[in-house]
């Protein structure tokens, strides 16, 4: 699977990519709206939305909540990304140490697979290639990988009346990797999830509503926190589900 290189980007989506470049060189984070971000990855091949998100629907239930949760489901697929190329790894089980999620750490947790066309879907790819070329741009020559490992989860947060879904059940943390990146798939009928990010005091410097499809929040894990605060169903009498697609890399 091939990866576009920056010179071959239109002159607007490779001024586009030096602003967010810089921005997250200046803070640590930056705020992508979805026009804008999907702009700049149909210049990596984005097409065909609607079915890639439809597939937010067949998501399994996630099942290692330690706060006894049944509000989050899931998909997970892993990949390498070396040089030119998009290799998606045999399945695997997602692990976090105790040192970076206190909740649900310290175990092997096996999440049902991304689905094979969309694992291979031109979003998909288009996402791996453009958080790719950001995570190139950001890492000195000097220390760049030979491959870089990357995760991508599709999470789905349910929330019903007196029941709020948490899309950070593990509160105010870092990943343990080296850059996150968390897209919005769609928001039905929820209200707050409002993510905010912090220093290493733990001070907030900044926060955002990714609301619309494509709305995209781009962290540096190594400077700051994240979190997101729970979502609350506006209609009680309606499903209510915040959908997200996070994609990490990290030094393989």
């Amino acid at each position: 699977m091939p990866l576009q290189r920056s010179q071959s980007l239109p002159p607007a989506e490779s001024a586009r990519l030096d602003t967010m470049v810089a921005t997250l060189q200046e803070k640590g984070f930056a705020f992508e709206r979805g026009r804008e971000m999907r702009s700049f990855l149909e210049a990596f091949g984005f097409q065909d939305w609607e079915p890639f998100a439809e597939s937010w629907n067949r998501l399994g239930l996630d099942r290692y909540m330690a706060d006894g949760g049944r509000y989050r489901k899931r998909r997970y697929a892993t990949y390498a990304l070396t040089g030119g190329r998009i290799e998606r790894k045999r399945h695997q089980p997602h692990y976090q140490s105790r040192d970076y999620n206190l909740l649900n750490g310290g175990i092997e947790r096996w999440f049902g697979p991304i689905e094979d066309a969309i694992a291979t879907h031109p979003v998909m790819l288009s996402i791996l290639n453009a958080a790719h070329l950001l995570a190139l741009r950001m890492t000195p020559a000097s220390t760049q990988p030979d491959s870089w490992h990357a995760e991508i989860h599709q999470f789905r947060i349910e929330a019903q009346a007196g029941n709020n879904g948490r899309p950070t059940p593990e509160g105010m943390h870092r990943d343990g990797v080296d850059w996150v990146f968390v897209l919005m798939v769609n928001r039905e009928n929820v209200a707050s999830g409002v993510t905010s990010i912090h220093n290493d005091h733990r001070e907030e410097i900044g926060s955002f509503t990714l609301e619309a499809p494509l709305d995209t929040a781009l962290v540096d894990d190594h400077r700051v926190y994240h979190g997101v605060t729970p979502v609350e169903p506006i209609d009680p009498a309606r499903p209510a589900y915040r959908d997200v697609l996070v994609v990490t890399l990290r030094h393989a």
